[in-house]
């Protein structure tokens, strides 16, 4: 055991004389002295790490300081995107408001003899067979079942046919129990007019009963007949298609309502008008 014991004591000693060598060989080299040759060896590789992360942490700092000011930016033009767009939305309904509104002077300067009640639509219900839309208004403001529903345009939209408390209930063109008494504009051509539903062509209406000699065009414009429900010469749609009937002795035309019933804001009820 002593022996072994000599045996390292020897090469610590060995080992530590060839450092004491190379330090003094490098000090002398370098014109430095062992001691200071010793700290900067120590010294020099921790200043590099810490120089190491300070950058490290600067570079940190400034991506994250970076991030939270596109978050911040990115946030303001989403603010702003939004703002714009309740704009934008503004300024639409007020442009459709304005045609409205010169749309219905027109009206009453055309037609001197209706008496009407704007209202606003507040639901749509449909299926296979009907096509409904309730209305904010009621009897307090003269509407009655039976009453025709009209758009700023004198296009024909339906009839009334429920009047509850604070709303209105119309059956419009599409629905297939309406029939209306109409002419095509161009011709004169006598029919009638049922919603599309009943014959399977959606969005679109039939006008029936016209005589097998009559002459159809497409985009012929197809008007009231005139009634003590529908009043002369309003626009029911536009010939989209014509052929003969099951029977082969009169011929159909398929129309284009004049409405576009999906972007149905405010409808007008003809509470008066004068009948011929």
């Amino acid at each position: 055991m002593k022996r072994i014991f000599n045996g390292r004591v020897k090469i610590v000693i060995i080992i530590a004389l060839l450092l004491s060598i190379g330090l003094t060989v490098a000090a002398s080299a370098l014109k430095v002295d062992v001691p200071g040759l010793v700290v900067k060896s120590v010294l020099e590789p921790l200043r590099a790490g810490a120089n190491a992360l300070t950058t490290q942490a600067e570079h940190l700092y400034s991506y994250a300081f970076r991030y939270e000011a596109l978050v911040a930016e990115n946030e303001e033009l989403k603010q702003k995107l939004a703002e714009m767009e309740d704009d934008a939305r503004a300024a639409d309904a007020l442009a459709r408001e304005n045609d409205r509104l010169r749309a219905v002077v027109q009206m009453q300067q055309q037609r001197e003899d209706f008496k009407m009640v704007d209202a606003n639509v507040i639901g749509w219900a449909s299926n296979d067979w009907t096509s409904t839309f309730t209305i904010n208004k009621d009897a307090r403001a003269g509407i009655k079942v039976g009453q025709c529903v009209v758009t700023a345009n004198q296009e024909v939209v339906g009839l009334v046919t429920e009047v509850g408390i604070g709303y209105s209930t119309f059956k419009s063109i599409l629905d297939s129990s309406l029939e209306i008494s109409a002419i095509i504009a161009s011709s004169g051509y006598n029919g009638m007019v049922q919603g599309g539903y009943a014959t399977g062509v959606e969005n679109m209406l039939r006008m029936n009963y016209l005589p097998s000699e009559a002459v159809i065009r497409n985009r012929d414009q197809v008007v009231t007949a005139g009634s003590t429900v529908y009043p002369r010469d309003l626009i029911l749609g536009y010939v989209a298609d014509a052929g003969f009937d099951e029977t082969g002795v009169a011929k159909y035309a398929i129309l284009k309502p004049a409405v576009d019933l999906g972007s149905l804001e405010q409808v007008f009820v003809l509470t008066d008008f004068a009948t011929e």
